[in-house]
């Protein structure tokens, strides 16, 4: 199993060697991995990957290689447990835009307090209903049915994306970063954004100099090395991950290779939806290994131009109200964070993957795009190219 877990990942395109095989190997036989699945993942990571490019490569191949032994315990922000049978899938509730239009959305303090009050009445499954927790109907709560605002329980994905509130444990996968298909026309224009010196060691011939030292040498070689033009801007990629991202996945792809090939300074996290206390590095991890966004403040000084990735489309409460992130409890709306994160980098802007002609029907991006002082631009070649203009300034 060993042997096919190396030759697969060989095969796609992870460049581990023999020798680090041998030294997983060894560890293994010296025990330093206990007979649990995650802790043999992380030695296997550790001992094979040398590049976090090729993680989210990694990881598909471990999946596939080790299929079935691995489960995942995620962290729970809500404490209340809902019996599975409530929400066994039997029907779906598909209705006629008519239908749709009919119904009528509670607020965010009514549905949170409603959820609230079911949980503790409700005693058994439902479906097709419109009042109680189940599937198949028009209540705000479930899975499987309609309701243009309600708390997604127990449904694989999304159907009509108008949940406000996800209670399910969802899974992101990360960006890969060595996507090169349609990524030249993206790097030239992220050549805008550049700001050349010399820094570092001299290590690049300086033919002019050399030449003049040389003469002035009576004719011995006299080399001049000069240190190699480094592109200074500074740059943290902010990517917005999962949900109706999973539509533009190539393009955000794109644009992450094509950066790190264009800034030698440049970091990345990612976030979901809107920007809130905390971001992360690693989707697989990113219940457990999350960087507090105030770190990130502290981190970076406001010399780095911040990039936000993302379709911004959401519902709105998810920006203004506390507590309305889809997935976690957040204290704060995300409006605060993204002032404070716009105070500590004037210079930021947001590219939105989605097309330019839709933006005005879809009430939380012009939110964002409003706090973003009109800074969201598309993200097409002149989008790009428009908003490292502005980042320039």
């Amino acid at each position: 199993m060993f042997t096919r877990f190396f030759l697969e990942l060989r095969q796609a395109g992870v460049p581990t060697t023999i020798k680090e095989y041998l030294v997983l190997l060894e560890a293994m036989k010296a025990g330093v991995a206990s007979f649990e699945v995650e802790d043999f993942y992380y030695l296997a990571r550790t001992a094979l990957v040398k590049d976090e490019r090729h993680i989210d490569r990694f990881d598909v191949v471990f999946g596939e290689v080790f299929k079935g032994l691995e489960k995942q315990d995620g962290e729970d922000e809500v404490k209340s447990e809902i019996p599975e049978e409530w929400l066994r899938k039997l029907a779906e509730k598909f209705l006629t835009p008519e239908e749709m239009a009919k119904l009528k959305a509670m607020d965010w303090q009514t549905l949170m307090e409603t959820l609230k009050k079911r949980l503790e009445e409700q005693r058994d499954r439902h479906q097709g209903g419109s009042k109680w927790i189940g599937t198949g109907g028009t209540s705000p709560f479930g899975a499987y049915g309609y309701n243009p605002a309600g708390i997604r329980i127990g449904q694989t994905e999304s159907r009509h994306r108008r949940a406000v509130k996800v209670w399910d444990k969802r899974e992101f996968r990360n960006l890969d970063g060595d996507v090169e298909l349609g990524t030249r026309n993206i790097k030239l224009a992220l050549r805008r954004l550049r700001q050349f010196a010399r820094e570092g060691t001299a290590t690049e011939l300086d033919l002019d100099d050399t030449i003049r030292a040389t003469a002035n040498n009576a004719g011995t070689l006299d080399l001049k090395l000069v240190p190699e033009r480094q592109n200074r801007v500074k740059v943290l990629l902010l990517f917005d991950i999962g949900g109706s991202m999973d539509d533009h996945i190539r393009m955000t792809e794109e644009l992450f290779t094509a950066a790190r090939y264009a800034f030698k300074h440049l970091e990345y996290f990612y976030f979901h939806n809107c920007l809130y206390e905390r971001l992360w590095r690693d989707n697989r991890r990113r219940n457990a290994t999350v960087i507090p966004t105030t770190q990130l403040m502290n981190t970076y000084g406001s010399d780095y131009r911040v990039i936000f990735v993302g379709d911004a489309t959401m519902s709105p409460y998810e920006i203004t109200e506390p507590g309305a992130s889809v997935e976690h409890w957040n204290e704060e709306p995300g409006k605060l964070w993204m002032a404070r994160m716009l105070r500590s980098y004037p210079k930021a802007v947001w590219l939105n993957p989605k097309p330019e002609a839709f933006w005005d029907y879809t009430p939380s991006l012009t939110l964002l795009k409003t706090i973003m002082g009109g800074r969201m631009f598309p993200l097409t070649i002149q989008g790009l190219d428009n908003a490292m203009k502005a980042v320039s300034r």
